[in-house]
């Protein structure tokens, strides 16, 4: 149970949550700060990269001129974490 004061300040990082324009992925899968602060979750790169959308996918390293091209290797589609997880056959 949350005291008054940790349940106000996690209503204010909510409010603050959904009005940032930043961190779009990680809000697909925390859409609300209350539910992700019941998980316990171990934070490897692996998982930081599928909810941040950030790492060593050729999409993102091409955003920051690693690689030419953002095209995954199966040829179909940029290599995106949602395109490694839901749609790739590589």
């Amino acid at each position: 149970m949350l005291s008054e004061l940790e349940e106000k300040s996690v209503e204010k990082r909510q409010r603050e949550w959904k009005k940032s324009t930043k961190g779009q992925t990680t809000k697909e899968f925390f859409p609300e700060v209350s539910e992700r602060l019941k998980m316990k979750i171990n934070p490897t790169q692996n998982f930081t990269t599928m909810v941040t959308g950030h790492g060593k996918t050729k999409a993102c390293l091409h955003l920051f001129k690693v690689t030419e091209a953002p095209i995954c290797p199966c040829g179909t589609r940029d290599q995106t974490t949602d395109h490694l997880l839901f749609e790739c056959d590589f």
